[in-house]
């Protein structure tokens, strides 16, 4: 029942939004901003300057797309891919994407159960940000967010299989970053293994 509150709530606040109500967009800006910015700062990396400016470019393009919000999903479901898919069009114009290869087979391995999660999950938070921005986006979007090959391929404008090429690479990459904290020479990284790395929809 609460949850259905909630949902009425936000419903009727966004019809107030998209009639202008500036009270209503600074109450969709106040609860789902913590979120949408946390999403802009994983894909963008260390570049606070860049991630606010795309912030900024998000939360324009929401609030442009409001009326087009049809409340299918929950409304931070849609802002979230609004916020996805407009991070990596700044990514890609301000070139930081790096160039995508071919096809490679991928891991498949499962971290210990007993291993400490919540230490895990911050310790690839913090090694992720060190990727380069093509294996960063690609690693987050599949291992993180839960996007197909296919879907990551039709929003960066690659391949499937250049998707997984730079999953293959950013899981190499943190399995040496993080080689202090799992003593396994093979190790991959499910969702399961990251899912409090950032909130999955």
């Amino acid at each position: 029942m609460t949850n259905l509150l909630h949902m009425d709530n936000e419903l009727l606040i966004i019809r107030q939004a998209i009639r202008g109500d500036e009270g209503a967009l600074r109450a969709l800006w106040a609860r789902h901003a913590p979120h949408i910015d946390m999403v802009v700062r994983r894909l963008v990396g260390s570049d606070a300057d860049l991630a606010a400016d795309v912030a900024q470019e998000v939360w324009i393009q929401i609030f442009r797309a409001l009326p087009t919000y049809r409340g299918d999903s929950q409304f931070s479901t849609w802002a979230h891919r609004i916020a996805v898919n407009r991070t990596l069009n700044a990514l890609r114009k301000a070139r930081r994407l790096s160039t995508l290869e071919t096809d490679v087979h991928e891991d498949s391995a499962a971290v210990d159960p007993d291993f400490d999660r919540s230490f895990l999950a911050a310790s690839i938070d913090q090694a992720a940000a060190q990727l380069s921005p093509g294996a960063r986006a690609v690693f987050l979007l599949h291992d993180v967010e839960g996007y197909t090959h296919e879907e990551i391929a039709e929003q960066l404008g690659i391949t499937s299989g250049g998707s997984k090429s730079q999953l293959f690479k950013a899981r190499a990459k943190l399995r040496k970053l993080l080689a202090h904290l799992i003593d396994v020479d093979d190790v991959g990284f499910s969702r399961k293994d990251i899912e409090h790395v950032a909130p999955v929809f």
